[in-house]
């Protein structure tokens, strides 16, 4: 293919030294392992004081600038549907000859997999019977336990795993997938900034860029990898009855990083995609058995309301002025819009090396509305049959939330076949976090690779030992109040990336025009195919 414009003094990628079956950049990878390190070895020296220091840091961060996240995710969402609708949406990642790599339906099955696959499985039957209970507080202070509080416990659970979440990723993936495709600027997230940032973008200012998403996937994906553990341990135990303590817990970490590292191993196009369609295969027939097993009219109904209450309620739950929630406010949306963004760097980055040759257009509408439909979908089925559990007392979730991990499980188990769903959830849970895990491992080594995307596989499998190994300290030391302040941790880092998000959105704008007037042969009538699409 010939060779795209690309800026002025910018290299194709950063210059990186060999040894020990590593290809690194020196500074990038240096610096995040000599962070990591003392991190984890401070939380084993001094648990009890690390954990309050980050759940300090993040109140302080969530109450201090929630203003801030706020304004700036309603940004995001707003710069998505500008590039649907403008005619910049019809240029092509990759050049206009550029064919797709996956198929369509392979290419959403990994975009859901590497972003919330998991998080659904979690929090679809927690997260509403939260807000709907006033376990944590409920959307506007609404009486709990009426039919206003289900109904606003639904919205809310859409709002936050809708269109405003999957903003975020979208404008990461597509500036990384234009600055590296079209640009032909190394895959970094410091490559993002180069129209603002010029030549200081491959100097001390973009290292801290990448240190920066290092650290936040990092810290992510083991946090995130810990609580799966947790909950599929909790299945297990549920199931079983013999409990889900921490030997429970280590062998599902361990079953998790084995069969993370056989994909990384294998690549993309043999590990991380396979794993992918089978994911949302397994959990297309689990969706498709609560909904005919269940109430199936209410359930089908359920999802007509819930989208016209997302649509209802979207804008004052989109407003941070005059909230008299501030309480619910801050723990439950900001806190997610912060926890998005410090894993956008992972998911972003993955969703841009498995994008190239889509146009635009077609880019924000898969990331931005198919995954949120989806979300919709699965959470009226899910959600919405828990939180009738709970309306009309049936089983252990009409007397509130208990045990987070235990939530989707309880819920299984007052239908039919709750046994052999159960494990399917289980299952589910374990490969969800598997694709998470080794799609995050090949986003750190390319990162810690000064922007290659082919990365020599000891590499990767160091990252998938890292954060494994993180998981485990980070269960050793107290299980869910140290995973709680990791993940503060991590939620932290979403300050600075919430404003390299910015930044990175007005420079992808501004570059995309630059290229439309560049490359006046853009298509300016319906987008048109390349050969060779799949």
């Amino acid at each position: 293919m010939r060779k795209l414009t690309r800026h002025a003094q910018a290299p194709e990628k950063l210059p990186t030294r060999q040894g020990l079956g590593l290809d690194v950049h020196p500074m990038v990878f240096v610096l995040s392992v000599g962070l990591i390190v003392p991190l984890v070895v401070l939380s084993l020296w001094a648990p009890e004081s690390a954990q309050a220091t980050m759940l300090s840091f993040r109140g302080w961060v969530l109450s201090r600038f929630h203003g801030l996240f706020m304004v700036s995710v309603n940004l995001f969402v707003l710069l998505c549907l500008m590039l649907v609708l403008l005619p910049i949406g019809r240029i092509r990642l990759g050049g206009e000859a550029c064919a797709p790599e996956f198929s369509r339906l392979s290419w959403f099955a990994m975009l859901f997999a590497a972003g919330m696959g998991i998080g659904l499985m979690f929090f679809s039957v927690a997260e509403p019977l939260a807000h709907y209970t006033d376990w944590f507080g409920t959307p506007f202070n609404a009486e709990p336990r009426t039919p206003a509080a289900a109904d606003l416990a639904m919205s809310a659970t859409l709002f936050h795993w809708g269109m405003h979440a999957w903003a975020i990723y979208a404008v990461m993936g597509l500036a990384l997938a234009f600055a590296s495709f079209n640009r032909g600027l190394p895959f970094l997230v410091r490559s993002t900034l180069h129209p603002v940032l010029g030549r200081f973008t491959w100097r001390w200012p973009g290292d801290l860029v990448d240190v920066l998403g290092v650290l936040a996937t990092v810290f992510g994906i083991a946090t995130s990898l810990a609580f799966g553990a947790q909950q599929a341990a909790g299945g297990i135990g549920f199931l079983s009855g013999i409990g889900h303590g921490f030997s429970i817990q280590m062998g599902v970490i361990a079953i998790i990083g084995a069969v993370a590292a056989t994909s990384v191993v294998l690549g993309v196009r043999r590990g991380i995609r396979v794993l992918s369609n089978f994911n949302m295969g397994l959990a297309a027939i689990l969706a498709l058995f609560v909904l005919l097993a269940g109430p199936t009219a209410y359930l089908a109904g359920e999802f007509l309301d819930s989208l016209g209450l997302y649509f209802r309620d979207i804008f004052r739950l989109s407003n941070w002025i005059g909230r008299e929630d501030r309480s619910w406010y801050e723990g439950w949306t900001v806190f997610y819009w912060a926890w998005w963004i410090s894993w956008s760097p992972f998911v972003g980055m993955f969703i841009a090396r498995i994008s190239r040759g889509r146009t635009v257009r077609e880019f924000v509408v898969a990331v931005l509305l198919v995954p949120t439909l989806v979300s919709i979908i699965w959470m009226s089925v899910f959600g919405g049959t828990a939180l009738l559990q709970a309306q009309n007392g049936i089983g252990p979730l009409s007397a509130g939330l208990g045990e987070v991990e235990l939530a989707m499980f309880q819920m299984l188990q007052q239908m039919p076949w709750g046994g052999i769903t159960s494990i399917c959830a289980v299952v589910l849970v374990i490969t969800f976090f598997i694709t998470s895990a080794d799609s995050g491992s090949l986003v750190l080594s390319s990162i810690s690779a000064g922007g290659q995307l082919r990365t020599p596989v000891p590499q990767r499998l160091l990252w998938v030992t890292l954060s494994v190994l993180i998981a485990v300290v980070m269960l050793s030391l107290g299980g869910s109040e140290s995973l709680t302040a990791m993940q503060s941790g991590a939620i932290s880092s979403g300050l600075p990336l919430t404003m390299i998000l910015v930044l990175m959105g007005v420079a992808l704008l501004s570059d995309l025009y630059r290229w439309r007037r560049e490359h006046p042969g853009t298509p300016r009538g319906r987008d048109a195919e390349p050969s060779g699409q799949p």
